[in-house]
């Protein structure tokens, strides 16, 4: 059984797959997974180059910033390269022989169909915001731009298969005990 972990910015995904990992249950991070493809992968680098242009690398370093305004110009570009980089990612995943893994934009970039659950983990706005305001050192207002810019987490919880709260007051160990009960994960 493959399973993702999504959930919006600030909502303590990474801290559930924190108490995943310390359980021995290996977390594939796809954010991860696409920074190294992109750095290493000769067919990814070919096709961005072939799309945005031989600027798209220095070498084998990806021009961030050349990319990112070429996915910022347009939707149609912002799909062109996820075709090329998110299949390669859930490749990697599968080839990865891990049964979870962590996606931010699971719903955004249509990869649900790649797990057999869903687990959403949610936090209350305000929780959020501090949590990006504190980690990303930028104000509130900003970290608010950011949650808005995203999927709703209620429209997320309502698709996935399970929730965890991590809102700092609910027992995050004892959610993930049922969760892991739910899929039958428990040894």
């Amino acid at each position: 059984m493959r399973i993702a972990i999504t959930g919006g910015i600030g909502s303590g995904k990474s801290y559930v797959c924190q108490r995943l990992k310390e359980r021995g249950i290996g977390v594939y991070d796809c954010d991860a997974g696409a920074k190294k493809l992109m750095a290493s992968s000769e067919e990814i680098r070919s096709a961005l180059v072939k799309l945005i242009g031989e600027d798209a690398y220095d070498g084998w370093t990806l021009n961030k910033a050349v990319v990112a305004k070429f996915l910022l110009e347009s939707e149609s570009n912002k799909q062109a390269i996820n075709a090329i980089v998110h299949p390669a990612v859930i490749r990697d995943f599968y080839a990865s022989g891990l049964q979870w893994m962590e996606s931010a934009i699971l719903y955004e970039a249509h990869l649900e169909h790649t797990v057999d659950k869903v687990v959403c983990v949610t936090a209350p706005e305000n929780v959020r915001i501090d949590r990006v305001v504190k980690r990303d050192s930028i104000s509130k207002e900003r970290a608010k731009q950011w949650i808005d810019a995203q999927t709703p987490q209620q429209e997320i919880a309502k698709r996935a298969d399970a929730v965890i709260v991590n809102d700092g007051v609910e027992d995050v160990d004892k959610q993930i005990d049922k969760v892991l009960t739910l899929f039958n994960k428990i040894d």
